[in-house]
């Protein structure tokens, strides 16, 4: 099992900030699964406007971080080297509890399926070991 720091995540994925959510990945097998890790801060510009006097992250945010995290996997094997991973859709979207500054997001994606150029990962975000968001996800992978 693979870890990777921040570096090493940014060679893979093109997302930057403001929109990159992934701290670290704590656990890693290439075209299998990933745990990442996302750390919410009340620095994070969405809590500005995302509801003032009760900061809360909107929950497309968490499905985006979900995604982010299920595009690594895929991204290490050897065919999908220097590529994109794109969310190419989304089903079974559940929302179970709000994320607040201070909260760590741990964000499991399992590769359920792969495909010439597409995979489909099973999602799932937890907060203090409570499921917060889960996901399927299509991921087209492409230049």
């Amino acid at each position: 099992m693979t870890t990777l720091n921040v570096k090493e995540i940014q060679e893979l994925i093109p997302n930057r900030y403001p929109i990159y959510f992934i701290d670290k990945v704590t656990e890693l097998i290439p075209g299998e699964h990933v745990t990442a890790v996302k750390n919410v801060t009340i620095n994070e510009e969405i809590f500005q406007g995302h509801f003032p006097g009760e900061p809360v992250l909107p929950g497309v945010y968490i499905v985006e971080a979900l995604a982010q995290a299920g595009s690594i996997p895929l991204l290490k094997m050897d065919n999908f080297q220097n590529q994109t991973a794109y969310l190419g859709g989304l089903n079974k979207v559940k929302f179970r509890k709000k994320v607040v500054p201070g909260d760590q997001l741990i964000l499991k994606v399992d590769i359920v399926k792969l495909k010439e150029y597409a995979g489909i990962g099973k999602g799932v975000a937890y907060v203090d070991g409570k499921k917060v968001c889960e996901a399927e996800m299509t991921f087209i992978i492409g230049r």
